[in-house]
């Protein structure tokens, strides 16, 4: 078609011919000089191709709304038969329809039907389904019919939808006072960001995610969901909205906007179904743009009591004696992730009474705990741990916790404090508990403090739990059932394992987690061997005399009781 011969003509001040034109004048609507006018007025006058050729006259809006819809095979409607009063008004926002000259007619399962005089428009079509997170599905109308309907309907768009009438529950961020003042004046092309945001938020907190990632590539744009311990791809928005999605996550988080060469943490809290949830923001510069990862923090899962966590009772007994000791350390060792921090903070739930004095030092805290003194330790400012240990014993405490022991000197004052009458508890990344005492030899501790102040050592994995509703008996040869660790004592037909089948109630199988334990007293003949500066394989075989389970041992357990499958087992426990 000659048509393209217009884009290379010098005259033309854009290469760029719409698709809409070429429809045209393959219809024999328009001639390429009279296209070449449009779009030399188009530069000129700041508008749209089907403004242009309508004010010309060069063709009527009926001739050209039907003319669109035989060429591009999309349906036609008379919007003069419609009633702006019966349209839905809580689909699109009135000024988002303003704004892009839409109206939406309804909406199916799966689609969007939106009116539009040039359904041609893939950018329009783009913004809609990132606001919606709904596919579009266009019908086309007469230009001049869409603006009259759009006057009809007026403000009252705008009203008869309120800002936090969503389908997912409600959501209230909270704000300074300034942004609230501002929020009246977000703009159109910003609503559907803060409206994405938050749906997002409350997805992730409905699916019961624990991190969302927002990360920003050079050609798309990904969310994935942490569920269950696995990341998940949840959505893929627009790329273009990297800096503006980046910009409403620091302002509600309280973080510098205008900083995006260095990392930077914040925090935020959001009411979420008349609940307040805490979230932790964390921001990294990459390549193409700033990643986002945002914790949920909820203060609800220190509560859930001891029993919910997982321990078999001969682990729940070992723990609970040692925590109601007046004084000694309880150490909880295992990877990022493990579920360490709950743990302590069951354990402090526990404890905390009104005749007990808690404090605890953490990077950040991550679980708001009524009746205890937390302190955040900021090493930038000089609050280092060893810092905080150090003003805590100024403070007459009964049970401290530190959110990690990373150094000799840290060390060193939680050992001495467990031998002054204070309880202690912390965590390190060991992969056992037997290891977790050659580690603090490594450190610098001398043996004699190490067997005179730890009394307890819980090391801990997550396992995925199996989906109640659609978990299977799984058929595994004995072989592999063997190899795994169980005895041929244990196969002795009383039961059987499951495997992951995946419904509708849960994620591939799985849904939520439980814990695998190796809860290790100190007992005297394991002291011997720390004094006498023994390795980790003698106090393991030496626990495993007394009783303790190994980690694997543990997940044994869990798969004679169809909690976990053998898969997820052998995945977490193989150190």
């Amino acid at each position: 078609m000659a048509s393209e011969d217009i884009s290379k003509k010098k005259s033309v001040p854009t290469p760029i011919v719409p698709s809409i034109a070429r429809a045209l004048i393959a219809a024999q609507k328009l001639t390429e000089q009279q296209v070449l006018q449009i779009l030399q007025q188009m530069q000129k006058e700041k508008k749209e191709f089907i403004d242009i050729a309508l004010e010309e006259k060069f063709l009527s809006a009926g001739d050209l709304a039907q003319t669109i819809s035989e060429v591009f095979d999309v349906p036609y409607l008379d919007l003069s038969a419609v009633d702006a009063l019966r349209l839905p008004q809580n689909l699109l926002e009135h000024k988002l329809c303003l704004s892009y000259r839409v109206v939406v007619l309804g909406k199916r399962p799966n689609r969007l039907i939106v009116a539009s005089a040039d359904p041609t428009n893939r950018d329009v079509a783009e913004k809609i389904k990132f606001a919606t997170q709904t596919p579009v599905e266009w019908v086309v109308v007469e230009l001049p019919k869409i603006t009259a309907i759009l006057d009809s309907i007026g403000k009252s768009y705008a009203q008869d939808a309120p800002s936090d009438d969503f389908e997912f529950g409600e959501l209230a961020i909270a704000t300074s006072n300034q942004e609230e003042e501002d929020s009246d004046q977000v703009d159109a092309d910003d609503a559907p960001v803060v409206r994405f945001l938050q749906k997002m938020i409350v997805d992730a907190y409905k699916m019961g995610a624990s991190d969302l990632h927002f990360e920003p590539y050079e050609f798309n744009y990904r969310i994935r969901f942490r569920i269950d311990g696995e990341l998940q791809e949840h959505a893929n928005p627009p790329v273009a909205i990297k800096e503006k999605l980046a910009s409403r996550i620091k302002v509600i988080s309280r973080l510098d906007i205008s900083e995006k060469r260095i990392p930077q943490d914040g925090r935020m809290k959001m009411k979420i179904g008349g609940k307040s949830i805490d979230f932790r923001v964390s921001t990294l510069p990459t390549l193409f743009g700033e990643k986002i990862v945002i914790r949920i923090l909820d203060s609800s899962s220190a509560k859930v009591g001891i029993d919910a966590l997982g321990y078999e009772p001969i682990e729940k007994n070992r723990l609970l004696t040692a925590i109601e000791r007046p004084y000694g350390m309880v150490l909880v060792t295992g990877p990022t992730g493990s579920g360490k921090t709950v743990s302590l903070y069951t354990c402090l739930n526990i404890l905390n009474k009104p005749g007990v004095n808690i404090s605890t030092a953490e990077d950040p805290s991550e679980i708001n705990l009524p009746g205890v003194n937390q302190v955040n330790v900021n090493e930038k400012s000089g609050l280092t741990f060893a810092a905080a240990l150090k003003s805590f014993l100024r403070q007459d405490p009964d049970i401290i916790m530190v959110g990690e022991i990373r150094d000799l000197e840290t060390a060193d004052i939680a050992i001495k404090a467990a031998q002054t009458g204070h309880m202690v508890l912390s965590t390190l990344h060991t992969n056992d508990a037997p290891t977790t005492l050659t580690r603090l030899r490594n450190m610098g501790i001398a043996p004699f403090n190490i067997a005179s102040s730890v009394i307890l050592i819980t090391a801990q994995r997550l396992a995925r739990r199996l989906c109640k509703e659609c978990k299977e008996v799984a058929d595994i040869p004995m072989e592999a059932l063997i190899d795994a660790g169980f005895d041929y004592e244990d196969l002795d037909g009383s039961w059987a394992p499951y495997k992951a089948v995946g419904c509708s109630a849960c994620n591939n199988g799985y849904k939520g987690r439980v814990g695998i334990y190796q809860v290790m007293p100190i007992s005297e003949e394991i002291q011997r061997i720390i004094l006498r500066d023994g390795s980790s394989i003698e106090i393991e075989k030496q626990a495993i005399k007394e009783g303790v389970r190994t980690l694997r041992q543990s997940g044994l357990q869990k798969i004679k009781a169809g909690t976990t499958s053998l898969e997820e087992v052998l995945a977490v426990t193989n150190a």
